[in-house]
């Protein structure tokens, strides 16, 4: 069964427009009582003295279409099953309920049951005297052969547009031709490293790991094609591209609308990417990062652009009182502020020592090699980053190595730099740890006491504030018996306790630290600590 929150499949839209109406923020939101097969979602302060503007569709692009009805955008949405368009009846229901002597405006994205759908509707509606129009969305342009271009994302700003002109009395056919201008200066284009999943219904899994489909549809319809990369910055300069292509030189405005599954954290950094790619001269407005015209759960994106003139721009602008629309921000780049950086700097001399050097390359370069395995032990226990958080720390030691930056000939002044550099790079609580290790070794070695004993010191340090201990399940049970063979019987023993200590974490059957401590025991069975196998792989690469 795929992932997939609902009580009663069969209900799943009556449901979920309820919760819609319920929280709408401006508590201005009704559903019309017809039918319970019949989904219209409508304004309730609407007074007919203006054009009605109706669109909808299929369910499972939230907030399209019911989150968009609102003073200043939808009078009315009607709602059909998930990726079904809604019956003739229940759009003809709409019409009548809505519509007053001035008109109505049908909006809908260019799709075979949608078009039928809403237009045999309006047929039977003229027959009850009411004028209807009706314009059709066809912003993707993934294929530019095809001759019906499908409605996606870009259907969200003809709402607006449209919305405004009769929020401020315009004539029917006047908010038609402005609707029909925004649908003739609109351009989509998406992609997805993974299609969406139906309620109730197997997970496809069509997509290949590391692959991305450019031009999917929103109803997951395979894409125009396949593109071998999954970095942001390409990504983003795949679609722009043609979409650039499309507007020329002119100022837009620019949508960047989520599919539903993909993180606030990447959308943030697609529209970092998408600020600085060839449109940065050209955006006069951002809409989102947001879900618009969502897919479920798709884990992709979507880009639109609007050929901007006066009329769109204020309509763009105008506040309106919907659950899903976003506001615009004018586009400009990032602003930062210059600020002197609280650093308890250490004074430091650098120096060189060929084996410390040594040692120390090698300790970093098996920490960088080993951020995948780590990650994917992490993934296991813990929330998958205990190798990408170790690499960044060996990457920053690293990078002053070759600077020659390092005091290599003082071990007591380049632990207490090891530390303190660790404290900055490395995320987490790993990096705070590793910074009290390191920072409390060296202040015990520059008091005078021998290496071995001073990195004890600097466990127990570590101990003391981390809160964990032996047969806690973390790098504790590797370190403190590598250490102390160390100190002991020299480094071949401490290689020998460090792979011992590593190898019984994979048999604990409950972590008493860290974040395996929130984690089922079936889970951490067989599965070793990836910070004790850190410990283990660095000693024995040192020892060789």
């Amino acid at each position: 069964m795929s992932r997939f929150f609902f009580n009663d499949r069969k209900q799943l839209v009556n449901d979920a427009i309820e919760g819609l109406v319920i929280s709408a923020p401006h508590g201005n939101l009704v559903r019309l009582d017809i039918d319970p097969a019949i989904r219209i979602v409508a304004r309730s302060d609407w007074d007919k003295g203006r054009v009605a503007v109706i669109s909808g569709g299929g369910s499972g692009h939230e907030p399209a279409h019911a989150g968009f009805v609102g003073k200043g955008m939808l009078t009315a949405a009607v709602c059909g099953d998930v990726f079904a368009s809604p019956s003739v009846d229940a759009v003809l229901n709409a019409i009548v309920a809505m519509t007053g002597d001035r008109g109505c405006l049908l909006i809908v994205k260019n799709y075979t049951g949608d078009r039928l759908n809403f237009g045999l509707a309006a047929e039977k509606a003229k027959r009850y005297g009411l004028k209807v129009e009706m314009v059709i969305v066809a912003d993707d342009i993934a294929l530019p052969d095809n001759k019906q271009p499908r409605g996606i994302a870009g259907t969200a700003l003809v709402h607006k547009i449209a919305g405004h002109a009769a929020e401020q009395g315009k004539s029917l056919s006047e908010v038609r031709d402005i609707a029909q201008k925004a649908c003739d200066n609109v351009y989509s284009l998406g992609l997805a490293m993974e299609t969406c999943n139906l309620p109730g219904s197997e997970e496809e899994g069509r997509i290949q790991r590391g692959k991305v489909e450019l031009g999917l549809g929103i109803h997951g319809e395979p894409g125009a094609s396949i593109v071998e990369t999954q970095n942001s910055k390409s990504l983003i300069d795949t679609l722009v591209k043609p979409l650039k292509a499309a507007v020329g030189d002119d100022r837009v405005a620019v949508l960047i609308n989520n599919l539903g599954g993909v993180s606030a954290l990447e959308m943030a950094l697609l529209t970092k990417e998408l600020a600085h790619s060839a449109l940065k001269d050209q955006i006069a407005w951002l809409i989102g990062p947001a879900p618009l015209v969502s897919s479920l759960d798709m884990k992709g994106f979507s880009v639109s652009l609007l050929r901007l003139n006066e009329t769109f721009e204020q309509a763009l602008c105008a506040n309106v009182q919907t659950v899903g629309w976003q506001k615009p921000v004018a586009f400009a780049p990032m602003k930062t502020q210059r600020h002197n950086t609280v650093y308890d700097g250490l004074e430091i001399e650098p120096s060189d020592n060929p084996q410390v050097k040594t040692l120390l390359g090698t300790a970093v370069q098996t920490l960088i090699g080993l951020e995948n395995r780590l990650n994917a032990l992490d993934a296991k226990v813990g929330d998958g980053d205990t190798g990408s958080t170790f690499a960044e720390g060996a990457r920053e030691i690293a990078r002053l190595l070759e600077q020659k930056a390092l005091p290599l000939n003082n071990t007591a002044q380049l632990l207490q730099l090891i530390g303190e550099r660790l404290a900055t790079v490395m995320g987490g609580s790993s990096g705070v740890l590793m910074s009290i290790f390191f920072t409390a070794a060296g202040n015990a070695l520059r008091r005078g006491t021998a290496l071995p004993e001073a990195l004890l010191i600097g466990l127990k340090q570590m101990k003391h504030y981390g809160g964990a201990d032996l047969g806690d399940r973390t790098l504790i049970d590797a370190l403190q018996p590598a250490l102390e063979a160390l100190r002991d019987n020299g480094l071949e023993a401490a290689v020998s306790a460090a792979k011992s200590g590593a190898a019984s974490t994979a048999t604990m059957q409950k972590a008493g630290a860290g974040r395996a401590s929130y984690v089922n025991s079936e889970n951490l069975d067989g599965v070793s600590d990836p910070g004790a196998v850190a410990i283990a792989e660095v000693f024995a690469a040192i020892a060789k």
